[in-house]
């Protein structure tokens, strides 16, 4: 299992339950089958993910529908099913680091975030329609990849994207190192 010492993962306690095996996600959608072969999923192991607004609308350039998003991101911490390390909250994308945890796989953990996230938004916003693309990019984090690396490009977004001077500026992130 990947963990760095000393750290924990963002908004969950070392005494959190995990639920059973297959209980709170939903199953993939059927039509995102393409995008998904060749994928395998590994509890314990950390991946990156990067998920973008339909059509790259820029729903989460408010804060408090960015909020509804990492409200999603937490709660899937506390069900057991994920150890958020690192995210941010871009504007029209999700940046994030994360590990598995038992009988989740990568697949039912992002359709979870997606539709978790996209029916809040739509109600905070008052509409309906997709929220999300389809599908989603993920790189499995090798063993030989550092993490704490890793989060701190994943946090480091918002000023590589010119949106902020500094980090400190930005609401919408979080990581358990820094």
């Amino acid at each position: 299992m990947i963990k760095p010492l000393q750290s924990r993962p963002v908004g969950r306690s070392h005494n959190t339950g995990r639920p059973s095996c297959g209980s709170g996600l939903p199953a993939a959608m059927p039509r995102s089958g393409d995008l998904r072969k060749g994928r395998f999923s590994e509890a314990g192991r950390a991946y990156h993910i990067t998920a973008v607004t339909n059509e790259r609308q820029p729903l989460f350039a408010d804060l408090l529908t960015g909020r509804t998003v990492v409200r999603t991101l937490m709660y899937l911490d506390k069900q057991g099913h994920t150890n958020t390390w690192a995210f941010v909250v871009m504007p029209d994308h999700l940046h994030w680091l994360f590990s598995l945890n038992d009988c989740a796989t990568l697949a039912k953990v992002m359709h979870a975030a997606k539709g978790y996230s996209g029916l809040s938004v739509n109600k905070l916003l008052g509409r309906t329609g997709a929220v999300w693309q389809g599908g989603y990019h993920d790189h499995a984090v090798r063993g030989e990849e550092d993490l704490l690396e890793l989060a701190r490009y994943v946090v480091a977004n918002p000023v590589r994207a010119g949106l902020v001077a500094r980090l400190a500026d930005y609401s919408l992130w979080d990581a358990s190192w820094l």
